[in-house]
């Protein structure tokens, strides 16, 4: 029976004092732990200006340049041009041991798309990860990930471990476009949207070795991983988007009918409590808005963005004159209201801003629609 291959990709970049001891070590699994399966070893260099390249080649390693600058596309680039059944890759700068691997790819052959090493264990050194990304940055992210894409037996355990070893032919069908540190994430959302089969092994990680500069920047990449995972949630949008702008738009029109009202010591559903719900309306109409842009690019999509991006021409033109006309229909009783006045102190009522309100939201809504028709264009 064949021996399933495994190809190691080490994504490079000036990392000449590290990649000796990280290459040394998949050489010693390659002819120990593994000799009896096929083992490759790519180096994706991302532009080295060091000595990194002459390294790599005398450890045997094959060499391919990738010239997409960022850490996920040298890792697409590297995966993409091996060719054998699975793949392990992990960074330069031997910050995990690659003397784990075997362990990885152990489990992967025993059916999963991916296997993630889970750094968040007992044998976590303290000064490995930063206080930040061990406290906040990867529970967060682990929770929203598990939230919106995870079922209850694939949840993730630690979504920023740059360990894995995967299924190469299930990677390609993930399709997976970030070139940057959002890489690892999107390969996650992509893997579980995909129904992927994966499974966690404990790993240690390391600190860096004295005297590197890590290309990581907490912040920035953090908030890259971030907007990914959004990026993949269009559902996310709508159903916030709208819970928000229906609780408005009801609070609204409760105080315009039956406000003020008093509740114990307090006068709710009056003008300021309309005020209020305007703002919250406004902010959830754009938060629908943002996932209806989202899914211009998505296949599967709640009905209602469906409905919206799909509508035809001539219906999206009557839709739109006709809510526009509605909507500056009230703005223009609110200009008779302000005109009753002299035009000098508009009667700041109910009805002023039930009208200002409708006028507002409609002009909103129908902006979206607009924008996500010509997203779709693009």
């Amino acid at each position: 029976m064949k021996k399933p291959s495994l190809t190691f990709v080490i994504p490079c970049l000036n990392e000449e004092k590290t990649l000796p001891f990280v290459l040394s070590k998949i050489n010693r699994v390659k002819e120990t732990i593994l000799k009896d399966y096929p083992v490759k070893i790519i180096v994706s260099d991302n532009g080295s200006k060091d000595n990194s390249v002459n390294i790599a080649e005398n450890f045997g390693a094959t060499i391919v340049h990738c010239k997409t600058k960022g850490y996920g596309a040298a890792l697409d680039f590297g995966i993409k041009s091996a060719d054998t059944d699975y793949v392990v890759f992990a960074d330069a700068d031997d910050t995990y041991d690659f003397l784990e691997a075997p362990k990885l790819f152990f489990e992967a052959i025993k059916g999963y798309d991916l296997v993630i090493g889970n750094r968040l264990n007992k044998t976590l050194k303290t000064e490995s990860m930063p206080f930040l990304h061990r406290y906040l940055g990867t529970p967060v992210l682990n929770g929203i990930i598990n939230l919106l894409y995870a079922k209850s037996d694939n949840k993730i355990k630690d979504c920023n471990s740059g360990f894995r070893c995967f299924n190469r032919k299930s990677y390609l069908e993930w399709d997976i476009k970030g070139t940057g540190m959002e890489f690892a994430s999107e390969m996650l959302v992509k893997a579980l949207q995909n129904g992927a089969k994966i499974s966690h092994i404990d790993v240690t990680l390391y600190p860096d070795k004295e005297g590197r500069v890590p290309h990581l920047r907490t912040w920035r990449d953090g908030m890259r991983h971030l907007l990914q995972i959004l990026v993949e949630a269009p559902v996310l949008f709508h159903n916030l988007g709208l819970l928000i702008f229906t609780f408005s738009f009801l609070g609204i029109l409760l105080g315009w009918l039956l406000g003020p009202i008093k509740l114990w010591i307090f006068n709710i559903l009056g003008i300021h409590t309309m005020l209020v719900l305007l703002f919250l309306g406004v902010i959830g109409l754009t938060i629908f808005s943002i996932g209806l842009g989202l899914s211009t690019k998505r296949k599967s999509l709640p009905k209602l963005y469906e409905y919206l991006i799909n509508l035809s021409e001539d219906k999206l033109f009557w839709f739109s004159v006709s809510t526009l006309l509605v909507s500056f229909g009230f703005i223009f009783l609110l200009f008779a209201l302000w005109a009753k006045n002299g035009f000098s102190n508009i009667d700041f009522s109910k009805d002023t801003v039930f009208f200002i309100s409708l006028g507002t939201f409609g002009v909103q809504l129908v902006s979206s629609i607009i924008f996500s028709h010509l997203i779709k264009r693009v």
